[in-house]
């Protein structure tokens, strides 16, 4: 049981969430800021940064931007989807909330800040980001997913399920949401559906060491150990080094062992025979007379004794017939 509690946490944990937020496509400075002119061009260069992965230099710019027209909430929200990259997650979360405070119909900035929620395991505030971001843009895949992920950590396995297929739907070629679906099958015992999620998944990348180790994982839910040992393998045969697996794998070929042991002998009857009676001796002369046989016969010589007495006491001495 140990070795199974320690599967499933780890592989929670492994297939939560991924690194990479869902960050502002390029877009042009609001017309009201063109117009007032602060903090165009930095929010220009931010956005570019931000493209190509530069982070840090792309919070400088955003705040220089901030700096120059602090009531655009567009420089907030990039600046707040640079600092969550950069995992500051409060100060991405508060540049979030303050394009929300400027801007309350901001999707973006909605779908920004549930990221930072669920990063902090505030899974009903999450909901609830997601949720608002929805009601502005009902088909928003970037919303419906990431309530999919609040879902999970709320453990609304079916309408995890739900959010995940309609996501599949809208972007087919989105692998993460197979993988996320496979788990909220998993929430609901529907191991057949988690299944056939992983066997996608290796569909596209037979080398996914990951879905061969949760299909694998799968697998062994069911009791079905003689195909999850060909995935830990198929998986220790990509990352030998991998501790993890190498213990689920002996786990469960130790399950499959006692699966297929053979059923213990059954107990021989043994037929027991009682021992011959030994033939009695002949009891001798003095064990046959009976106790109760000589109490009586004493008594009688008592009695006897006592008679013979009290008819000899009244008679006269006789004399002697010599004078003394």
């Amino acid at each position: 049981m140990m070795i199974t509690s320690r599967i499933t946490i780890s592989l929670v944990a492994a297939c939560f969430f991924g690194a990479a937020s869902f960050a502002p496509a390029k877009e042009k400075a609001p017309a009201k800021e063109k117009a007032a002119g602060g903090g165009t061009s930095e929010y220009a260069k931010g956005i570019q940064l931000l493209d190509s992965k530069q982070y840090e230099q792309a919070a400088q710019e955003f705040t220089r931007a901030i700096l120059a027209n602090g009531k655009q909430p567009a420089f907030y929200e990039g600046r707040g989807f640079a600092n969550f990259e950069l995992q500051r997650y409060p100060e991405a979360g508060d540049d979030f909330s303050k394009a929300i405070e400027l801007s309350p119909k901001d999707m973006r900035a909605y779908v920004g800040r549930s990221q930072v929620f669920l990063q902090q395991k505030n899974y009903q505030q999450a909901l609830a980001d997601t949720e608002k971001a929805l009601e502005i843009k009902p088909d928003e895949v970037a919303a419906i997913k990431l309530r999919g992920f609040a879902e999970l950590g709320l453990s609304q396995w079916d309408k995890a399920v739900a959010d995940f297929t309609a996501a599949i739907q809208k972007k087919p070629d989105d692998l993460q949401t197979y993988d996320r679906r496979a788990l909220a099958y998993r929430g609901l015992k529907n191991f057949d559906g988690a299944i056939a999620d992983y066997t996608f998944l290796l569909a596209k990348n037979p080398n996914d060491t990951e879905a061969l180790t949760k299909r694998g994982y799968t697998y062994s839910l069911m009791g079905e150990y003689e195909k999850a040992i060909p995935d830990y393998q198929a998986a220790l045969k990509l990352n030998p080094q991998d501790s993890d697996t190498f213990s689920r794998l002996q786990w469960t070929q130790g399950q499959l062992a006692a699966k297929n042991a053979p059923p213990p002998a059954a107990t021989t009857t043994t037929t027991t025979t009682t021992a011959p009676t030994a033939t009695p001796e002949k009891p001798s002369l003095f064990t046959q007379i009976k106790p109760l046989y000589i109490v009586i016969g004493i008594v009688v010589l008592i009695v006897i004794a006592v008679i013979v007495r009290l008819l000899t006491r009244g008679k006269a001495e006789e004399t002697s017939h010599i004078i003394r």
